[in-house]
């Protein structure tokens, strides 16, 4: 990823704000460690610990996640939501997801109950930023089936597994994260790391399948301006 090195420096960093923006791309953009992002900046010459690698993305992080909620498209008003158990400290929790029509994730919510409780929760947190959704599709768990009567009773509601598979999907990039990391320290610390992980990779990660090739470069181009300006928008 090449950005410019003519970036203002952030103010009490000893590193240019370039390498800090270019940390944390490769480490939410490919399932990466923060060991594999000091030798990768070793290998440019900028040396580094993984510790201060893992600050950098715990700071900025929320804030490239931020923009991409901030300039992305008004959400569709088809919902898919789904939930996925994340053990973390060997306790079970779990990881309520929410996406639209378009594969955008809206937002994620990591709780330690799978119940009506919870549903009614997330549902809450979702249409306070979203609005109303006319069409929510979920498996069959009959926890969501009150909230969304209550919530929102003018949207139909479609309980059917095979119909989530959209959702289904986005599972597995938190999968293959949770075993590279070894697990997550503390609910909070999952909530922080998915929460920014989801938005940026809906910009590095298009449905390329569904593109040609020039098509394709664009949008990868268009998506290393977007992170460009971004990191222009860093503050200390």
């Amino acid at each position: 990823m090449k950005i410019p090195s003519d970036m203002p420096r952030l103010k009490g960093f000893r590193f240019p704000r370039e390498i800090i923006a270019y940390a944390v791309w490769a480490y939410h953009r490919f399932a990466l460690s923060t060991s594999d992002v000091e030798d990768l900046l070793a290998e440019r010459g900028v040396i580094v610990s993984r510790e201060t690698i893992r600050l950098w993305v715990n700071r900025f992080g929320g804030h490239f996640a931020d923009c991409v909620r901030r300039d992305r498209p008004a959400a569709a008003d088809k919902w898919h939501l789904d939930e996925v158990v994340v053990p973390i400290g060997g306790v079970k929790y779990w990881l309520w997801r929410a996406v639209d029509a378009n594969g955008d994730v809206l937002d994620i919510l990591v709780q330690p109950r799978r119940n009506a409780k919870a549903a009614r929760r997330f549902m809450k947190r979702l249409m306070a930023r979203f609005g109303d959704p006319r069409v929510v599709i979920t498996d069959k768990l009959r926890s969501y089936i009150k909230p969304i009567c209550d919530l929102t009773p003018n949207a139909d509601h479609r309980a059917h597994k095979g119909l989530n598979n959209r959702i289904e999907g986005l599972h597995r990039p938190t999968r293959k994260r949770k075993k590279l990391m070894g697990r997550f320290k503390s609910p909070r610390q999952a909530q922080r790391f998915l929460a920014a992980h989801d938005q940026i990779n809906i910009v590095f990660r298009p449905r390329r399948y569904r593109m040609p090739t020039n098509i394709y470069r664009q949008t990868r181009s268009d998506a290393f301006d977007l992170w460009h300006g971004y990191a222009l928008e860093m503050t200390a």
